[in-house]
C-alpha cells in the first residue's frame, strides 16, 4: 500500500476546481457573485468562444487592498464568515473561499483591483503558479480576466460542450443574477457583440422586460405575501396566460440567491393546477425571503440547491399565497382545467351491420383537414409520401365500418358500440396521433404543406432563446416554419405548417424552443428533433367540434386505425379503452 502524504497545494486546488469550475458558466457565476457581495452597482461581463478563450468580469465594487488580494488566492480565505455559527446569519452569495484559487489553478488568471485608497494591485497566476504581484492603475473596483480555461488540465476541456451551448449557460447565469439585483446595471458581451445592456431598474418588472422581453413581462402580475417570518414576492403568470412547455421560465430565488428548489417550484406548479393543464408550467420570477437560520445553502458544492428546515411550511405558504392571488384575479368566466360534467349528446341512430371479427383494415390514410384556412395563403400541396419508420411493428387494425357512434361523454370521450362491446375514444388523443403521423411523413419526405400568415406573428425572445432560434432557422424552414430575424432578439413568424391554426403559431414555436433548450438539437440528432417538432405541432393543431356529427366521428376512427400506432397519442396516452361484451356481462352479473 502506498504511503499517505499531503497533496501539494496546486494539485489540491485543481481537484477542488472540479467542484467549483464545472464549466465556464460556473466561473462567471462565482465572479459575478463576488462583485455583488462587494457592493457593485455596475457589472460588465465579457466572454468569447463559449468562455474557453476569455471571461472578463469587471465591477465598481469596494475592491481590495494588496494584502487582501493576495490572501484571496489562498484556499479557505474569505471575508464572509469567521466561524461556523455565521452560516446561520449568512447574507452574502459567496462564503467558502475556494473559488478564486480553484479558478486560478486551471487557467491563466489576471486580477486587477483597487480599494478606496486608490492603490491598485495586479496579480497574475498561470495554471496555479504565481507569476507576479505588482502595482497597477485603475479606478476603485475589480477586474478579473480568465483565459485558457483548463490549460493545466487538458482532459477537462474534452468534457466541455460546443461554444454555443457553453455560451447559453453563461448568458443564463448572468441573466439570473441580473434578476436578483435590479439595483445593479449589467452589460453582457459575447465575442465583441452586446447581448444585453440593462441599466439599474426601479422594479423587477422593468428588469424582466429588459432581459426576457416586454411580451412576457405583460403576461405577469405582482405577488406579495408575508407569514411567520417569511416573505414571498415577485412576478407570476396571470390567470389565462399560456403556460410554458418546460420550467425554463419558472425561476426561484431564496434570499436573492438563484436556486433550484423543488419545494418552491412544485408549490408554484401545484397552485396553477386549476388554470393550467397538466404538463404546462407558469412563467414566474419568485423570491422567498426567510431567516437564514431556516435554510441551508451549503448542501451543494456550487450552491445551486438549498434545504429548508421545514419544507412543508414553506411549500404550504407558497401554495396559499399564489392560489389566493390567482383566485382573486381570475375572472368568473375563466375555465378551470378538468372535465366538466356534460350530458351525453346522442347521435342519430345508424344502421348496424351484423357482428363480425376484426380483420386488417382496408381504410387508406387520407389527408387530415382540421379547419378551413381561408384567412391564409396556402402554398400548393406537395405529393403526400408515406415513410415507414423501421422501428414500428405493424399491428392488426380493426374494421370500423360496423361501429355505431352513440354520443359524447363529458365533451371529451366518444362512445362507440362495436361488434365486440363498447369503445371509449379520447378525441384529442386520437386527433393528435393522426396529425402527428401525417406531419412525420411530410417531414421525412421533405414535402410540407405551408400556409403563409397574412399577419406575421412577432416574437420577442430572451438572449438564450434568440440564439437557439437563430441557429435553427434553416432546420425550421425545411419543416414548414418560415421565420425571419426582425432585430437583435425579435423575429417574425411568417409561415407555418398548414395543419396549424394561425392563432397557435407563436405558442407552437415557443414550445419548440423549449424542446431545443432541453437538448433536442437538430445538429446532433435531426430525427429526434423532427419527431419532437411533429409532436408539438400535432398537439397545437387539434381543434375539436363541440357537437360532432356521426359521420365525422366515423371518419375520425377510420383515420385513427389507419395509423401505424393507433393505440397511443404522440405523448404516450391511450387513445381508446374497450370494454368487451364478456367484461360488460361480468360487470352486470350476466355470466
Amino acid at each position: 500500500m502506498a504511503k499517505v502524504h499531503i497533496l501539494p497545494a496546486r494539485v489540491a486546488n485543481q481537484i477542488a476546481a472540479g467542484e467549483v469550475v464545472e464549466r465556464p458558466a460556473a466561473v462567471v457565476k462565482e465572479l459575478v457573485e463576488n462583485a455583488l457581495d462587494a457592493g457593485a452597482t455596475r457589472i460588465e461581463v465579457e466572454f468569447s468562444h463559449g468562455g474557453r478563450a476569455l471571461m472578463r468580469i469587471e465591477d465598481n465594487g469596494s475592491g481590495m487592498a494588496r494584502e487582501d488580494a493576495v490572501l484571496a488566492l489562498e484556499r479557505h480565505a474569505t471575508s464572509k464568515i469567521a466561524e461556523a455559527g455565521d452560516l446561520d446569519r449568512l447574507g452574502s452569495f459567496g462564503f467558502r473561499g475556494e473559488a478564486l484559487p480553484s479558478i486560478a489553478s486551471v487557467s491563466r488568471f489576471l486580477l486587477q483591483t483597487a480599494d478606496a485608497s486608490g492603490a491598485g494591485t495586479e496579480i497574475l497566476v498561470n495554471g496555479g503558479r504565481l507569476v507576479h504581484v505588482r502595482d497597477c492603475g485603475r479606478p476603485q473596483g475589480t477586474r478579473i480576466e480568465v483565459t485558457q480555461l483548463f490549460n493545466s488540465v487538458p482532459a477537462r476541456r474534452k468534457f466541455l460542450k460546443s461554444d454555443p451551448t457553453e455560451a447559453a449557460h453563461i448568458v443564463a447565469a448572468v441573466r439570473l443574477h441580473a434578476l436578483s439585483a435590479p439595483h445593479c446595471a449589467f452589460v453582457l458581451i459575447e465575442d465583441g457583440r452586446v447581448i444585453f445592456r440593462s441599466p439599474t431598474c426601479p422594479a423587477l418588472a422593468d428588469r424582466v422586460a429588459e432581459i426576457f422581453g416586454r411580451q412576457l413581462a405583460e403576461t405577469l402580475m405582482e405577488v406579495e405575501a408575508s407569514e411567520a417570518g417569511m416573505r414571498l414576492h415577485g412576478l407570476i403568470a396571470k390567470p389565462g396566460s399560456a403556460g410554458r412547455a418546460t420550467r425554463h421560465e419558472t425561476i426561484t430565488f431564496v434570499n436573492r440567491r438563484p436556486v433550484d428548489s423543488r419545494t418552491l417550484t412544485y408549490g408554484l406548479i401545484e397552485s396553477y393546477h386549476e388554470v393550467l393543464p397538466k404538463g404546462r408550467y407558469p412563467a414566474a420570477f419568485l423570491f422567498l425571503e426567510i431567516d437564514p437560520a431556516a435554510v441551508d445553502v451549503n448542501v451543494h458544492p456550487a450552491k445551486r440547491e438549498v434545504r429548508f428546515r421545514s419544507d412543508a411550511q414553506v411549500r404550504s405558504f407558497v401554495i396559499r399565497s399564489v392560489l389566493s392571488l390567482l383566485r382573486e384575479q381570475a375572472p368568473a368566466t375563466l375555465p378551470v382545467v378538468g372535465l366538466p360534467v356534460v350530458p351525453v349528446v346522442a347521435a342519430a341512430p345508424l344502421a348496424v351491420t351484423p357482428a363480425r371479427s376484426w380483420p386488417v383494415a382496408s381504410v387508406a390514410p387520407t389527408p387530415v383537414v382540421l379547419r378551413p384556412l381561408n384567412q391564409n395563403v396556402i402554398s400548393p400541396p406537395a405529393p403526400r409520401v408515406e415513410a415507414t419508420p423501421p422501428s414500428v411493428v405493424p399491428v392488426p387494425k380493426p374494421s370500423t365500418e360496423a361501429w355505431r357512434f352513440i354520443g359524447l361523454a363529458h365533451s371529451v370521450y366518444a362512445l362507440f358500440e362495436t361488434p365486440s362491446g363498447l369503445l371509449l375514444l379520447d378525441r384529442r388523443a386520437a386527433q393528435e396521433r393522426i396529425v402527428f403521423e401525417e406531419l412525420a411523413a411530410q417531414f421525412a419526405a421533405g414535402a410540407v404543406t405551408v400556409q403563409r400568415l397574412l399577419l406575421p406573428a412577432l416574437l420577442e425572445l430572451d438572449p438564450v432563446g434568440a440564439a437557439l432560434l437563430r441557429d435553427r432557422l434553416t432546420f425550421l424552414a425545411r419543416h414548414g416554419f418560415e421565420v425571419a430575424e426582425f432585430g437583435r432578439q425579435s423575429f417574425r413568424l411568417e409561415g407555418v405548417p398548414a395543419v396549424l391554426d394561425p392563432g397557435d403559431a407563436e405558442a407552437c414555436l415557443r414550445d419548440l424552443l423549449d424542446a431545443f433548450r432541453d437538448g433536442r438539437d437538430p445538429a446532433r440528432s435531426p430525427e429526434v428533433a423532427r419527431e419532437q417538432l411533429a409532436r408539438v405541432a400535432a398537439t397545437r393543431a387539434v381543434r375539436l367540434p363541440a357537437r360532432p356529427e356521426a359521420g365525422e366521428m366515423r371518419t375520425l376512427v377510420a383515420k385513427l386505425f389507419a395509423c401505424r400506432a393507433p393505440h397511443t397519442s404522440p405523448g404516450g396516452r391511450p387513445t381508446q379503452v374497450e370494454l368487451g361484451q364478456g367484461e360488460l356481462a361480468r360487470r352486470f352479473g350476466r355470466t
